[in-house]
């Protein structure tokens, strides 16, 4: 497990951040670079990102989940209705944690230079830190734009002061620096075949990930066609059974994963650890105690055929009262829609909301990477068999209820599409493919779909407050702002 390490998770959680320690006082041996990085993963199990804040605040901006309890606090009502200030909660939660996971593995990859050991033997964990701040940046570039980045140890706290942004086409170049770094560097596997820290592939994956968005979509191709080619290297495969993915108590012996951040059930330690994704997705005053506030629209599961297993496994359509009696979403006590079930049906060891759970959440698996090289195929020599294949893949698993193989989704044909109609195919397909998996509202920015998306005719969100001039961007937090001006100009429309 990644939070382990030595006397156990516990006491590595409760230790200062590294990053606040000087590399040259700290950093005596390997163990010490290696828990400079597993602190970094701690951060990125905390609270403020894959816990709540951070995750949640990509499903609302969506055109999959709304606000279902707008008793919810303000913030949250504001990233998804498309009306918030660069004083919003959410977000002024989760930038300067991501910096924190940043500074993490800036301090680990500085300590590990001052230890003069062969490239050889310590190059796969400054690939390692390299590969933490790529994920990091991937993430905070998509969300924020231009954006301050910084690849270096800050011994000074000053300095911050002064630092000013980065243009977002540098912030890519840099985070493929390091992506292709770690690819060189980075092991084939790890102990237990672990898939919360990264491999080569896992390397080659974002590359792909990032060269999609970019839309470099040559090198797209290039990458996540190397993952595929390599896929028994790497132990990777489609899982058999699409809910097996969301089972916690299974997720460290499962294929699919590329790479997945790790919660450990119930484990307190402060705001790291603690997941509460699942009770902001749980049905409120019903068996699981859940605060019914990020919650499917009711087009989202209507217009997805049930004949899909996906739609099975996404969502809670019905539960058990307290009497033990079979209730539909229409009679739900509150928020009257069916309820997102991923991260709440089968939490693991957790607290009776689903809080604290067992979960790895996975940010890339290998369904994805399917799909990415559908995508960056078609968009490179128009439609082929070849992507036809890797989307019929996703579409076989798909009609894999247990013990019973159905019709549906059927397979797609290679003459039935123009260039176009399959890029919306495949599209289409990651939206379902990946529903609640915080992808969505990335594949909307990237291919500019705001106006279609939230005021279209086919809306499942309508959202009149869309401006696609600002929404695309998430505001610099204020007080970021108010401490460095050399941040300015803040985002368009804030």
């Amino acid at each position: 497990s990644i939070l382990l390490y030595i006397s156990g998770c516990k006491k590595i959680l409760e230790e200062k951040p590294i990053g606040l320690l000087a590399p040259e006082s700290f950093y005596k041996s390997k163990k010490d670079v290696e828990a400079a990085v597993f602190g970094a993963y701690g951060r990125l199990a905390s609270e403020p990102l894959y816990g709540r804040q951070f995750v949640c605040a990509l499903m609302f901006r969506g055109d999959m989940c709304g606000i279902g309890n707008r008793g919810t606090v303000a913030a949250r009502i504001q990233v998804n209705d498309f009306n918030m200030d660069a004083n919003n909660a959410m977000v002024s939660a989760f930038w300067p944690v991501w910096y924190q996971v940043i500074s993490a593995a800036n301090s680990a990859e500085a300590g590990a230079k001052t230890l003069g050991l062969a490239e050889s033997d310590i190059n796969p964990l400054i690939a390692e830190a390299k590969f933490v701040r790529a994920l990091s940046y991937y993430h905070l570039v998509r969300c924020f734009g231009d954006i301050p980045y910084i690849d270096f140890f800050v011994s000074d706290p000053e300095l911050v002061k002064s630092i000013g942004k980065t243009k977002e086409a540098d912030v890519y170049k840099s985070i493929i620096k390091d992506l292709e770094f770690a690819k060189q560097w980075l092991p084939v596997t790890y102990v237990s075949d672990v898939r919360t820290r990264p491999t080569k592939a896992t390397a080659a994956a974002y590359l792909a990930s990032v060269y999609l968005t970019t839309a470099d979509y040559a090198n797209s191709y290039l990458e996540a066609k190397w993952v595929i080619d390599n896929k028994a290297t790497y132990n990777y495969e489609l899982e058999a059974d699409y809910q097996d993915l969301f089972r916690a108590e299974k997720a460290d012996n499962i294929r699919e994963p590329i790479f997945a951040v790790d919660f450990k059930g119930l484990l307190f330690v402060g705001n790291q650890n603690d997941d509460l994704v699942g009770p902001m997705t749980g049905i409120r005053n019903t068996p699981q105690n859940g605060f019914g506030v990020n919650v499917p629209l009711l087009a989202v599961f209507t217009t997805w055929d049930a004949q899909d297993y996906r739609r099975k496994v996404s969502f809670d359509d019905s539960i058990l009262n307290a009497a033990g009696v079979k209730i539909p979403y229409i009679s739900f006590p509150n928020e009257k829609r069916p309820h997102i079930a991923k991260w709440r049906r089968f939490p693991g060891t957790a607290n009776s909301d689903g809080r604290f759970s067992d979960h790895n959440y996975p940010d890339m698996r290998y369904a994805e990477i399917l799909l990415i090289a559908a995508e960056a195929k078609t968009e490179t020599t128009g439609p082929t068999q070849e992507a036809i294949d890797y989307i019929n893949l996703i579409r076989a698993r798909a009609r894999n209820w247990p013990g019973n193989f159905t019709g549906f989704p059927v397979n797609s044909s290679l003459g039935a599409f123009s260039k176009q109609q399959l890029i919306d195919l495949i599209l289409e397909e990651r939206r379902l493919e990946l529903s609640f998996e915080f992808k969505r509202w990335y594949d909307i920015k990237r291919r500019q779909l705001g106006d279609v998306v939230f005021k279209g005719p086919n809306s499942l969100e309508p959202q009149p407050n869309f401006t696609s001039s600002r929404d695309y961007l998430f505001p610099i937090p204020l007080t970021e702002l108010q401490n460095n001006p050399n941040l300015k100009p803040q985002n368009t429309g804030y």
